[in-house]
């Protein structure tokens, strides 16, 4: 098989790219993939199939053959990698894996996929998508219950959590689809099923039969981690993963652990209708934020009726006729914390333990993560990893981007390397919590003269006509050279109004340039400009625009 990219111009849609591909593959091509707004497409022909034949075809539609390239040929592989059943081996099927994927089939190498479950990964199956629809489900709920604004009767009534569930599903099983599973047809790879471990290095066995590449991927991400407490195994309890399935409101839903996943589950029940506490090892809420992020947070949880409980040390859990019993002391006094659902949200582990790295060596951190260079490459160069499997940035944007880096190094393309110098980080909470760059404490430590820009949610014009002020915008600041250097945002759409921070700092853009850029009237964004004039005036005595 040769692998073919074509010019083709006069494509101005989707149904274009649909006349294309019906065309190619009546005339031999195969493993199709047409793109409109790129203007090409990728294909694949049998040896001996002419070029010039699809050419003279596709003269005969509306759409006209340009360039012709010719990317490579299995015939043509090395003969260093002769005997190999693939080219590149994948072990996963999340963001990093998918990713790797399409960009290596793309530069023409044999690939496959190995996934023991569901194809996606976390985001879709079990993370972001079920757990951001279900978010703004008791978003909704909760401003029926408590809305703000005088002259308004709003009423909800109790949530029916099997309906909730089930267009849950009917979402996760659409994008599971369409962002994955149809994609493995479309860019020409494998997909097999099992669970693999490494019988060598150049060999996978997957239920008992041995696969061998050139190269691996292990993007196998990683799961809830347990924390040994006396009684907890003999408990159940739930994971991040069942939270997302349950058919009832729990009475009184107790959480181990304040992170992202603990708030954002934690605050979606408060929403749904739950009593609801957190509890925490650490003295300090978000302990890895500044002070004015980590008090705004607290304060909204306290607003919702949120407990939260600091400084816990956990002396043991127990199951009582179908309640849960969790026995700690705080500051001192013992104290128990009793509920019908135990939520344990206590962090997340690498997924490294059926991989078996001791048969090849692999090199793996304190905590079961594979190590890898600043290529992705493990200590063994032709394996590489990707995503939450080496505790980078949970985030999926950040598996995919490393995935697409090694699909390039792999396929001998480039020599890339990772930069995730400026990943923003977002907290689905309501109101939502995102970063980008440095906090202040970091920035001192790095030894930059910091200046620091604190703007209360309640000098932004927009969370005013909202009646929702709890929140607060900080700027970080290197005194020598104005550029902003952090940004943390506790506010509605936060998520959405830390992209543009994260340009600022990416650009090293400085508080001069935010605050001679316009910035929409009314919208959450001005926030950065208000803050940024904040650095030199007290925004509370500019009239509106005035910025």
């Amino acid at each position: 098989m040769k692998k073919i990219q074509m010019e083709i111009r006069g494509m101005t849609c989707a149904s274009c790219e649909d006349h294309v591909r019906d065309t190619l593959q009546k005339n031999g091509a195969e493993n199709i993939h047409v793109d409109y707004q790129g203007g090409k497409a990728d294909f694949q022909l049998p040896d001996g199939y002419k070029e010039e034949n699809i050419k003279e075809k596709l003269q005969k539609t509306p759409y006209q053959p340009g360039e012709m390239i010719r990317i490579s040929s299995v015939s043509e592989k090395d003969a260093s990698v002769e005997g190999y059943d693939y080219d590149f081996l994948i072990i996963g099927s999340g963001g990093a894996a998918f990713s790797a994927a399409i960009q290596a089939s793309e530069n023409g190498l044999r690939v496959a996929i190995v996934e023991k479950g569901e194809v996606g990964g976390t985001c879709v199956n079990i993370g972001c998508v079920p757990s951001k629809t279900l978010l703004q489900a008791g978003h909704i709920q909760f401003q029926t219950e408590q809305q703000l604004f005088q002259g308004l009767t709003t009423s909800a009534q109790q949530p029916d959590m099997v309906g909730l569930q089930n267009q849950k599903e009917k979402l996760v099983n659409q994008l599971r689809k369409e962002k994955y599973e149809d994609l493995i047809q479309e860019y020409g790879f494998d997909l097999i099923k099992g669970e693999a471990y490494f019988r060598d290095s150049h060999t996978l066995s997957v239920e008992g039969k041995d696969l061998t590449a050139e190269s691996f991927l292990i993007a196998t991400g990683a799961s809830p981690f347990i924390p040994n407490i006396p009684g907890l195994k003999e408990t159940s309890f739930l994971t991040s993963t069942s939270a997302l399935e349950l058919k009832e409101v729990p009475e009184h839903l107790v959480i181990i652990g304040s992170g992202y996943i603990a708030l954002e589950l934690g605050q979606m029940y408060r929403h749904l209708g739950a009593e609801v506490t957190l509890m925490q090892r650490s003295s300090t809420l978000l302990k890895h934020y500044d002070p004015e992020i980590s008090e705004s947070v607290e304060n909204m949880l306290k607003e919702e009726g949120i407990t939260l409980l600091k400084g816990v040390s956990y002396h043991k859990v127990e199951n009582k006729n179908g309640q849960k019993f969790v026995h700690i002391e705080v500051e001192g006094k013992p104290e128990t914390i009793q509920g019908d659902q135990l939520l344990i949200a206590a962090g997340r582990k690498p997924n490294t333990e059926k991989l078996q790295g001791e048969n090849i060596d692999l090199e793996l951190g304190e905590y079961g993560e594979v190590l890898i260079n600043d290529y992705l490459e493990t200590n063994i160069s032709h394996i590489y990893a990707a995503g939450d499997v080496t505790l980078s940035p949970q985030f999926v944007y950040v598996a995919a981007h490393q995935g697409g880096i090694v699909g390039q190094n792999v396929s001998k393309q480039t020599k890339k390397t990772q930069n995730l110098d400026h990943v923003p980080a977002v907290t689905f909470t309501s109101p939502s919590i995102a970063s980008i760059g440095r906090t202040e404490h970091q920035a001192k430590q790095a030894g930059y003269d910091v200046k620091t820009s604190v703007l209360p949610l309640e000098s932004v014009p927009r969370a005013l006509v909202n009646h929702q002020t709890q929140g607060i915008f900080k700027l970080i600041m290197d005194a020598k050279t104005n550029q902003i250097i952090g940004a943390h945002v506790v506010a509605e759409n936060a998520g959405d109004v830390i992209y543009a921070a994260t340009l600022a700092v990416k650009f090293k853009l400085t508080a001069d340039d935010l605050q001679e850029t316009m910035a929409p009237y009314l919208t959450m964004a001005e926030g950065l400009k208000l803050a940024s004039l904040t650095f030199d005036k007290d925004v509370s005595k500019l009239s509106c625009c005035a910025g």
